[in-house]
C-alpha cells in the first residue's frame, strides 16, 4: 500500500493507515522539535499537538504528495506555539559524541558546547529553519514548506541565523582583555 492509499483511507477515519503514516515519520518530527524547543519533554509535547492536528485536520490536506511538508509544518508551528507559551529558557539534550573519529575529546567538547550556546541565543523561527536545514539535511525549499513561509524568508532567516551564530562564535573565540574595535579593552 502506497502513502496515497494510506491517506486515502487515513481521510475516512482508518486509524491504522494513520499509524503507519505517522510511525515512518515520528523519529525525525521528534528530532526537529527537540532542536527548535531545545526540551525532550516539551517536544514530546509539541509533537502529540501537531499530531492530533494532523488527524482532526487530514480531510482539508488537498496534496497528498505533500504530507510530509504539511506535517513538518504542523509540528513547527506546534514547537512555536508552545514557545509562545511557556515564554521561559529550556537546554537542548546534547547526545554523546562519536570519540573515535575525534583525538581531541576537549576540544570538540567545547566546539560542541559553542555551537550549541550560538544556537540557543537564536529566535525559535530562525533556529527552526537552521536545524531543519543543517542538522535534519531539508533542502530549503522544503523547510519553507514545512514552516509555511515563503522561500526568501527562509533563505533570509538562514542568512541572518548563521550571521549571528559566527558573531557568538567569534566572541567566544576572543580571549578575555583582548583589545576592540576602537581601542577598547574588553
Amino acid at each position: 500500500m502506497d502513502q496515497r492509499d494510506r491517506i486515502e483511507r487515513a481521510k475516512r477515519g482508518a486509524h491504522d493507515a494513520f499509524a503507519d503514516l505517522v510511525d515512518l515519520r515520528l523519529a525525525r518530527l521528534d528530532a526537529a522539535a527537540r532542536l527548535i524547543i531545545r526540551d525532550p519533554e516539551l517536544a514530546r509535547d509539541a509533537v502529540q499537538e501537531a499530531l492530533i492536528r494532523a488527524w482532526r485536520d487530514l480531510a482539508g490536506l488537498r496534496d497528498p504528495d505533500r504530507f510530509d511538508a504539511w506535517l513538518h509544518r504542523l509540528t513547527v508551528n506546534a514547537c512555536l506555539d508552545l514557545v509562545r507559551r511557556r515564554r521561559r529558557v529550556v537546554e537542548v539534550e546534547l547526545k554523546p559524541l562519536d570519540t573515535s573519529s575525534v583525538p581531541d575529546q576537549t576540544a570538540a567538547l567545547a566546539d560542541r558546547q559553542v555551537l550549541h550556546d550560538a544556537l540557543g541565543r537564536l529566535e525559535p523561527g530562525h533556529r527552526a529553519v537552521v536545524a531543519l536545514h543543517y542538522l535534519l539535511g531539508m533542502p530549503l525549499p522544503e523547510v519553507a514548506a514545512a514552516i509555511g513561509i515563503p522561500l526568501g524568508t527562509a533563505k533570509s532567516r538562514l542568512h541572518y541565523s548563521l550571521a549571528a551564530m559566527r558573531m557568538t562564535v567569534d566572541a567566544t573565540d576572543e580571549p578575555a582583555g583582548a583589545p576592540l574595535p576602537g581601542g577598547q579593552i574588553a
